[in-house]
């Protein structure tokens, strides 16, 4: 590592952060924090017990029960905006802890993966506080004899349990945290056992650089699994919002249920790559490239690569191309664009689908194993496969590793029905001149964003989710920020 992507990695945050206090386990445990660069240890973290979960949920429901957060307005924008600041002032080292724990390459955090959510993940819904109508009223009635006004009030929900996974860390907790806190909850953030520095960096901040009151935000990490689920079962809990894998997304679902909690599921993705036939051709495919950025760890990246059928052997060429050109490797180098799976079992897990894909009669054209250059780190090859049929496994479960699947098409028709054969449908990219075709094919195609022509529907005021099994509920926008509040409809003389 270099100097400038490491500054303060030897510095993580190892204490939680429970009803206002920087703490440690009650045990006093920590487990290992992993670069997945090197398979070294680089530092050790809090492991919360069911002891430490029961009183950062008990914390949490006293603040919102007991105090002004959920009606202080100007408050709770105010504090935001001390969080917003605060965090800025730490951008390197958070950097630095992104490119360490996560194995993301430093070229990404300078988008999604910190840059983007550290300018507006805060600030936005801090500013939509000042703007959201929180009160409506509604036409006047005349029922039982007299006039009623009416009203309706946008209330918070209570308490957050927010579940963040290892991919983009910041980035998604950032996306949590941030409208759950400005729409009047108190939150208990549990980030995924491998990356847990960004997390508990904001409870760190939370405590040193805010007027934030004690319980409103806690951040409590674990390696156990069933601490963790004690926010999905406790009937303190209102709301759950988790991103992850759509299997575990089920089990969340499931667990809520008795409790009936609210919940907010960002899952998987398997978004494909459309380009028509009127495509500028050669630029759509190499856009395909995307699908290894952070060595394909994304669920809105691309692994799908749909292309005309007569241009099919072009199509796998170009992308056979680009794919043997991507650097990977050492993520602190700024030319890396692919760096390693963020733990052992991902690297497995990517490197059997890519067995299997071979199993099922699908032609690697380039990569297709762990680099033989690479002796320690959890790397795979970009990869690319042609002779896909659909029906395939590498082509129909998400991989979440460096891996395309070129597929070909007949017409527009072809294309969208291949596309939304899927058991996901949260992103997309779609490539083509035709205004009138584009705008067939984006209504078609049924995922919850799509990008076309290269543009990006990124941003704070984007809702981003998905359709069928890739989850419900928003991140972002309005949607985003209202999925935090509950409807009260009042009638008053």
């Amino acid at each position: 590592m270099t100097s400038s992507t490491t500054a303060g990695v030897e510095h993580g945050e190892p204490r939680m952060l429970i009803n206002g206090s920087l703490s440690e386990a009650a045990s006093g445990a920590r487990y290992d924090n992993i670069n997945p660069a090197t398979e070294e240890v680089i530092g050790t973290t809090a492991d919360a017990s069911a002891a430490d979960m029961d009183r950062a949920i008990a914390a949490a429901r006293t603040a919102f029960d007991t105090t002004d957060w959920s009606t202080n307005h100007s408050f709770r924008q105010h504090c935001l905006e001390q969080l917003h600041t605060a965090l800025n002032e730490e951008k390197e080292q958070l950097r630095a802890e992104l490119v360490a724990e996560a194995g993301t390459p430093v070229s990404v955090t300078y988008l999604a993966q910190l840059e983007w959510p550290l300018a507006d993940a805060f600030a936005h819904p801090a500013q939509l506080i000042s703007e959201f109508p929180w009160e409506r009223d509604l036409p006047v009635t005349e029922l039982f004899g007299g006039t009623n006004n009416r009203r309706v009030h946008k209330e918070a929900v209570g308490v957050v349990a927010a579940i963040t996974p290892w991919n983009f860390p910041f980035e998604v907790a950032a996306n949590k945290i941030a409208p759950a806190l400005a729409t009047g909850n108190t939150v208990v953030l549990k980030p995924a056992p491998d990356t847990p520095w960004s997390a508990t960096r904001i409870g760190r901040l939370v405590a040193e650089k805010t007027d934030i009151p004690d319980g409103v935000l806690n951040v409590v990490t674990t390696s156990d699994n069933s601490v963790a689920q004690q926010l999905l079962t406790d009937p303190r809990v209102d709301l759950v919002s988790f991103t992850g894998s759509t299997g575990v997304g089920r089990l969340v679902a499931e667990l809520g249920a008795p409790t009936l909690k609210r919940t907010f599921l960002e899952l998987g993705g398997k978004s494909a790559i459309v380009v028509l036939d009127d495509a500028d051709f050669e630029p759509a495919v190499q856009m395909s490239m995307v699908a290894a950025m952070h060595a394909g760890q994304g669920c809105a990246l691309p692994s799908r690569l749909l292309v005309p059928r007569n241009r099919y052997d072009e199509a796998v060429e170009l992308a056979t191309a680009v794919f043997g050109s991507i650097a990977y490797g050492d993520p602190t180098n700024p030319g890396t664009f692919s760096g390693p799976q963020a733990n052992k079992k991902q690297h497995e897990r990517v490197l059997g689908y890519i067995e299997k894909g071979k199993q099922e009669g699908a032609r690697v054209t380039v990569g297709g194993q762990r680099p033989p250059e690479l002796e320690r780190g959890y790397f795979v090859q970009p990869t690319v496969f042609a002779d896909v049929d659909n029906s395939m496994a590498i082509a129909q479960e998400e991989i979440f590793g460096p891996v395309l699947a070129v597929i070909g098409f007949d017409d527009d028709d072809d294309a969208i029905r291949i596309a939304n054969d899927s058991a996901y449908g949260l992103s997309g990219y779609l490539f083509g001149t035709s205004p009138e075709r584009l705008d067939k094919v984006t209504r078609g195609i049924r995922t919850g964003s799509l990008n076309v022509n290269g543009a990006m529907f990124y941003g704070p005021d984007a809702p981003f989710g998905g359709y069928k099994q890739s989850g419900y509920g928003r991140q972002g926008g309005i949607e985003g920020f209202e999925q935090y509040l509950q409807t009260k409809s009042v009638g008053f003389r």
